[in-house]
């Protein structure tokens, strides 16, 4: 516009999201539509002048018009959403989420002489800390900071336990004092934390075995024509033509042949019918019917010291539409082995949902969506998309791209609300969202580390480095073993 291509009103705003139906590339946008009427222009001209004028921006790798005028941009891997998320916290490590919001700022909290009220002030200095600010612990009225009292001594529990049981409910729900902090379960939160922290360094060790490093890059799967996806070829086959003529056996250093019937009335034989049709040569000429197909024959000659087994006889098939194979409806599905699978085509799930597994197999500790987890994870995912749209719901690894990058604004609440319990369930959903993400990062039987598990090893270790950062600000410890 500045350069008087376009005569137009600059607009306040422009509308960016997923390429729809026949778009490509990362995003997608109608502005050359919406520019078209004022300008003057055909919208597919007002899109080229807006893509060559695109293309000169940093970090863009391709414009493409598509339809009336729709403008899809490919990033180039450094402007990457995600690549940039996971750089980041490599780059910062456990200060990842820490920022200057409550710089120069000093919190007075004044609390009882109550057990939880000394540990969820503790826990909030350091909150605090990470925000550039600083908190200091007073005993005295009147009282700002009082969480409902444990109703027992949570000592027994231990120190990583106990902390838990003080920090991760709301302020105004009453602690549960149990054994139940100390199970190894997919029901008890901390150890869903804690296992999702060792499960991240056990990967991290294995992927080092392989002879592998983490680097941040696409996760999509771009070697999909490797072995371990096309499997093995099958043998070949040699197959009678037809079981109605005299059976063909063929001689030593004769090449096999493989002839397909076609599914179709006319290849019946009428009775009678003495029409044959030679398929080839060198041996004897193998018969099939009209209609018939042959497959080209397999280059693979029979030892002249192997003696062949008689074919056995087969009964003749009547002649008449009775006995013609029926066609398969179109809308009748057909079944699709069960060691098939495509990676990509599994149904995207929620976070803290069950992963599907075969029946007999263990399922590993993965839990299931509960209360305010499930409603955090939904908070998370509507922050997170807003701030990165390509984070949506459709794509593959949403879950866990959402709680990584909500976990500065997570953090930041905690320590303004004087609220650690956030941070705490913030922990949870993100535990629950790396799980099922970790069986996708190490190949898998005869497949090679390919650029993608490397980038899925650098994500993997970035949510690692944040379930850490954030648990080390509660008090507890993160396990390298569990």
């Amino acid at each position: 516009m500045e350069a008087g291509e376009l005569v137009v009103p600059v607009p306040e705003r422009v509308v960016v999201g997923e390429p729809g139906a026949g778009g490509c590339g990362d995003f997608a946008t109608n502005v050359a539509l919406r520019l078209a009427r004022p300008a003057g222009l055909p919208p597919l001209k007002v899109a080229e002048v807006l893509r060559a004028h695109l293309l000169g921006f940093p970090g863009i790798r391709d414009v493409v018009v598509t339809g009336p005028g729709f403008l899809n941009i490919s990033l180039g891997e450094e402007a990457d959403p995600v690549v940039a998320l996971v750089r980041e916290i490599r780059e910062r490590g456990s200060a990842y989420g820490h920022s200057e919001l409550l710089a120069g700022q000093v919190v007075v909290l004044r609390v009882p002489y109550e057990v939880r009220a000394e540990v969820v002030a503790d826990a909030v200095v350091r909150i605090v800390a990470s925000q550039g600010g600083r908190a200091e612990v007073e005993h005295g009225e009147p009282v700002n900071l009082r969480p409902v009292p444990a109703p027992e001594d949570p000592a027994p529990l231990g120190a990583d336990a106990a902390q838990w049981a003080l920090l991760h409910p709301a302020p105004h729900d009453r602690p549960r004092i149990t054994a139940d902090h100390l199970a190894q379960r997919e029901s008890n939160p901390l150890f869903r934390v804690r296992y999702a922290h060792a499960r991240v360094r056990s990967v991290m060790r294995n992927a080092g075995r392989l002879g592998f490093d983490a680097e941040p890059g696409p996760l999509e799967v771009r070697e999909v024509d490797s072995p371990a996806v096309r499997g093995p070829k099958p043998p070949a086959r040699s197959v009678v033509a037809h079981a109605s003529r005299p059976s063909v056996v063929p001689e030593p250093g004769a090449a096999r042949s493989v002839v397909v019937h076609e599914s179709k009335p006319s290849a019946v034989p009428e009775p009678g019918h003495a029409g044959a049709v030679v398929t080839h040569e060198p041996g004897p000429s193998a018969v099939r019917e009209p209609g018939s197909v042959a497959v080209p024959e397999v280059s693979e000659p029979v030892p002249a010291d192997v003696v062949p087994e008689p074919v056995a006889a087969v009964p003749a098939v009547p002649a008449g539409p009775a006995y013609a194979p029926e066609p398969v409806p179109a809308d009748v599905p057909q079944p699709v082995p069960a060691d098939v699978r495509e990676f990509g085509s599994l149904p995207a799930r929620e976070p803290g949902s069950l992963p599907a597994r075969e029946p007999g197999s263990v399922a590993a500790p993965v839990p299931a969506a509960a209360g305010a987890a499930g409603a955090a994870s939904a908070e998370v995912r509507e922050s997170a998309s807003a701030q990165f749209p390509g984070f949506t719901a459709a794509h593959q690894h949403a879950p866990l791209l959402t709680a990584l990058s909500a976990h500065p604004r997570i953090l930041a609440a905690a320590a303004t609300h004087r609220a650690p319990d956030r941070l705490a369930r913030h922990l949870v959903t993100l535990a629950d969202a790396v799980l099922p993400f970790l069986y996708t990062v190490l190949p898998c039987g005869e497949e090679k580390p390919s650029a993608a598990h490397r980038a899925r090893l650098a994500l993997a270790e970035a949510a690692g480095t944040v379930l850490a950062g954030g648990l080390s600000l509660l008090g507890i410890d993160a396990p390298e073993h569990l």
